[in-house]
């Protein structure tokens, strides 16, 4: 009998007391966000491609072979330069003929007009003076050829590439090189439709531009855009200019990474985190508010999904509430919650 009650308090002494402690549901860590209605500045990120202010091929109205090319690649050269010339005898030839012939056409109208009377018709001295009229075209034409016969830059130019070598024949409409115009900086982005009339309406957006490995951002200023889509993605071409000196070393084709920014009133400017939402059995939205007892609580808000799928809040809970903003479908109204710090903790 002593034995069965020495055993029966040693197994008393085994069962574990059930201490307030132990009972407590120990309360889970969750993130926090501050619902702020000031205003945001909404940031989108486009990747874009340097272009000069413009871009021509060069080339001789004339054909002929290139006797003369001085194009050195990655070099600037001024306005008026000369680029490339062709060999110019044939055309010095030309122009000497066509002063003969003017010449000569002049002497048989000045025989005429002295002779004019009974031994000269007036439609002899008419086809004459159109002899003259087609000499002087003729010789307008050898010497526009000969001009033509010398390329030159029409702009300050960076000589992007030549297109052939030198003492090589080209026909009239071959390019010979290829110039930028460099006098203007500008970037060309492709802007989706939706933000392209999202930011039409607002009006206020700023564009900065930054260079791979580099970290300063510099300005942009919208210069056109194109009027139509294109045929496939649904965007539209925008082209931006820098405002400052770029420095060395960019130049036409370069990739850049273009910030378009723009702020959003106070009012429209509360979003909020898919992880923040939970629903009620009806479908409603909600979100879990805190207070500083350590009690989250259900409240239901309304909401709206702006164009590029953010939740934007519209109302039901005021400025300055602290929600679970990851989680916040897995909390229970009245659940005791902590505030998350650090991993850890």
């Amino acid at each position: 009998m002593r034995r069965l009650s020495a055993l029966f308090a040693v197994l008393a002494l085994a069962v574990p007391v059930a201490t307030p402690l132990a009972a407590q549901e120990t309360a889970k860590p969750v993130k926090l966000m501050t619902v702020t209605a000031k205003p945001q500045k909404v940031e989108r990120q486009f990747f874009g491609q340097v272009t000069a202010l413009q871009t021509v091929d060069l080339a001789f109205q004339v054909g002929g072979q290139i006797q003369v090319l001085t194009a050195p690649e990655g070099q600037p050269i001024a306005k008026d330069s000369v680029i490339a010339q062709l060999d110019l005898d044939a055309f010095d030839r030309a122009k000497a003929q066509a002063e003969v012939n003017l010449d000569k056409a002049n002497r048989d109208l000045a025989r005429l007009e002295s002779l004019s009377g009974a031994a000269v018709s007036e439609v002899s001295i008419r086809d004459a003076r159109t002899q003259v009229q087609l000499a002087e075209i003729a010789l307008k034409d050898a010497q526009d050829n000969l001009d033509h016969a010398t390329l030159r830059s029409p702009f300050d130019a960076l000589v992007a590439r030549r297109e052939v070598a030198n003492f090589t024949t080209v026909s009239a409409g071959t390019p010979v090189v290829r110039l930028h115009d460099v006098s203007e900086m500008r970037v060309e982005i492709e802007v989706p439709e939706v933000l392209f009339r999202q930011a039409g309406q607002s009006g206020d957006v700023t564009f900065e531009a930054q260079f791979p490995g580099a970290t300063e951002r510099l300005p942009l200023t919208p210069r056109e855009f194109e009027a139509e889509t294109s045929a496939v993605g649904q965007t539209y071409t925008l082209t931006l200019a820098f405002t400052g000196d770029l420095g060395a070393g960019i130049y036409p084709g370069a990739s850049v990474t273009v910030y378009a920014g723009t702020e959003l009133p106070a009012a429209e400017a509360v979003f909020l985190p898919e992880t923040a939402l939970a629903f009620d059995p009806a479908g409603k939205p909600q979100v879990m508010v805190f207070d500083q007892a350590g009690t989250v609580h259900a409240t239901p808000i309304q909401i709206e999904i702006t164009t590029d799928g953010r939740v934007r809040l519209v109302g039901g809970i005021d400025e300055g509430a602290e929600i679970v903003s990851t989680g916040a479908s897995q909390l229970q109204d009245g659940q005791s919650v902590r505030r998350f710090t650090r991993v850890g903790e």
